[in-house]
């Protein structure tokens, strides 16, 4: 019984002893790999690459929000260049409407010089008749005290008597008389009629100034909706780039984000790899430190079997 169990346990050993072995040359192959792999010019140069590759990537990261803030600050600027565009455009819009209301006004007072140029030519005609027919008043009053001073005239002739001295001086004193007041209303028509053109000249001068203002008026009109055209085009062409900018600026972004993630997920796969490898290393050298063990055990007994077997038979 004994002897089957020791050959049971010489198979066991031998069975073990061959585990061994060929885990021993296992791990000696598995080392030398691991050391070629530290060594190795090309693990260096893959490693290099790597680090190299993750450096370039790293840099154009850089160079990605670098430029990300770039874009940033310049579509700031555009903002403030829109806001500034716009606040010129209420300003432009503002004048245009002030020149609207001026125009307006030009026009109502060019509507009003014009009505008052009429009248003042109405009046001028009616004072022009009233003027003719008072010079015909004054020509047939003047013909009828003609007529009396001829009709008394000869009636004193009639008479052999010394003629009278004041009823000459009477019809002189009247005709004199006459004669300032129809001076008077001469010079009173002409007063009226020289005021009367000075209005009308006055409301020539008016309206034609009014007509320049408008002229004016009008060209600042066209010239600010010319201005306005352009400041409208040049707000279309920014909001364009911008949003072109931002666009390109989002493609980029999400092409540099994909990039991260490839990399991150090499770089799990990667640690899981030397994570597996350590752990399969770990693996065989706890299995070596049990073979050992056993081994050793192993020897132990068949140390202790031999000194056994070699006592005496006493």
């Amino acid at each position: 019984e004994e002897s089957l169990q020791m050959w049971d346990l010489n198979k066991r050993l031998e069975a073990y002893l061959a585990r061994v072995k060929f885990l021993e040359e296992e791990n000696e192959i598995l080392r030398a790999e691991i050391q070629s792999a530290k060594s190795s010019p090309v693990g260096d140069s893959w490693r290099a690459k790597y680090e190299e590759e993750l450096r370039s990537l790293r840099d154009a990261l850089d160079d990605a929000f670098r430029e990300k803030c770039t874009a940033e600050l310049a579509r700031d600027n555009l903002y403030e260049e829109v806001e500034q565009v716009k606040s010129r455009c209420q300003k432009e819009q503002a004048a245009r409407e002030e020149a609207k209301k001026q125009l307006a006004l030009s026009k109502k007072e060019l509507e009003e010089e014009r009505r008052a140029q009429i009248w003042l030519k109405e009046r001028a005609v009616q004072l022009e008749k009233e003027v003719e027919g008072l010079l015909e008043v004054h020509e047939e009053e003047k013909a009828g005290l003609e007529q009396e001073i001829m009709s008394f005239s000869q009636s004193l002739e009639s008479f052999r008597c010394v003629p009278v001295a004041f009823q000459p001086v009477e019809v002189e004193d009247y005709s004199k008389r006459l004669s300032e007041i129809w001076k008077g209303a001469v010079e009173t028509y002409k007063t009226e009629v020289s005021q009367l053109e000075g209005s009308l000249y006055q409301a020539k001068e008016n309206l034609w100034k009014v007509v320049e203002d408008n002229q004016q008026s009008q060209l600042q009109l066209q010239h600010l909706e010319k201005e306005l055209a352009g400041l409208k085009a040049r707000k279309e062409m920014l909001e364009e780039n911008l949003a072109r900018q931002w666009q390109e600026q989002r493609g980029e972004a999400e092409k540099f984000q994909l990039a991260m993630e490839t990399l991150e997920q090499e770089k799990q796969t990667l640690r899981v790899q030397i994570a597996q490898v350590l752990e399969d290393r770990q693996q065989l050298m706890h299995l070596k430190m049990s073979l050992s063990l056993e081994v050793a055990t192993y020897r132990t007994l068949l140390e202790a079997e031999s000194t056994r077997l070699q006592m005496p038979a006493g």
